[in-house]
């Protein structure tokens, strides 16, 4: 069985379906582990480039699985799939490949970006999906780990309209988990954001944001 990091680790726990899909999984190390720990019976890894594909397809040998060479949901039937996962991916590609196709998404999603998980949290919302959980991995970088099931109408209950935009940059779940590890990382991120004099208006909603859920949690 493959080694996951701490990040994989956590992607794996959020799943045990019958039929589990992984975009871009590389050398396919989640879905080895998901198949021979039983949490899937049946696993498919779909990759846009040819060396990656045969590095799946070398790891899934002999189990119930196959890689298929496609861009994203194109290489997915509608209803084929109970769960996916795209990890290791900016946030920006995530939401493209999940607007791509949003029929042949299935019920459950387990997305790992590696920046602005903010942009995912959006489309959650605009899509009908709904943040049922999320977590960091700390490793080498603070990894965000985001859980969703579809929901179709109705206000997703994970934002509860303290702090909206706070919310969506940083995380409704953790913010309201307020785990230490999570603040010493907000108040690492506060500490960095001091020593510039101008940044971008982005890094400043970000930073602005830090700074009300750092007071808010003060006055509690």
């Amino acid at each position: 069985m493959p080694h996951l990091d701490e990040r994989l680790k956590k992607v794996a726990r959020k799943i045990r379906v019958k039929t589990h899909a992984d975009i871009g999984s590389d050398h396919a190390n989640l879905l080895v582990a998901l198949l021979r720990s039983g949490r899937v019976a049946k696993g498919i890894a779909i990759e846009n480039k040819q060396q990656p594909l045969f590095h799946s397809e070398a790891a899934l040998l002999g189990l119930n699985a196959e890689a298929r060479l496609a861009d994203g949901l194109d290489g997915l039937v509608e209803g084929e799939a109970d769960s996916l996962s795209i990890c290791g991916m900016g946030a920006e590609s995530i939401v493209s490949i999940l607007s791509s196709h949003p029929k042949r998404i299935p019920e459950l999603i387990v997305l790992q970006p590696n920046r602005r998980a903010d942009l995912i949290r959006r489309w959650g919302i605009d899509s009908g999906f709904h943040l049922v959980d999320e977590q960091i991995a700390y490793g080498h970088w603070p990894y965000v780990i985001l859980t969703y099931r579809r929901a179709g109408h109705g206000a997703d209950p994970a934002y509860r309209q303290i702090d909206h935009q706070a919310d969506l940059l940083l995380g409704p779940w953790l913010v309201q988990r307020r785990e230490a590890a999570f603040v010493d990382l907000l108040r690492e991120e506060q500490r960095y954001w001091e020593q510039f004099t101008q940044i971008s208006d982005a890094s400043l909603e970000r930073r602005n944001a830090i700074q009300r859920v750092l007071k808010r949690w003060t006055l509690l």
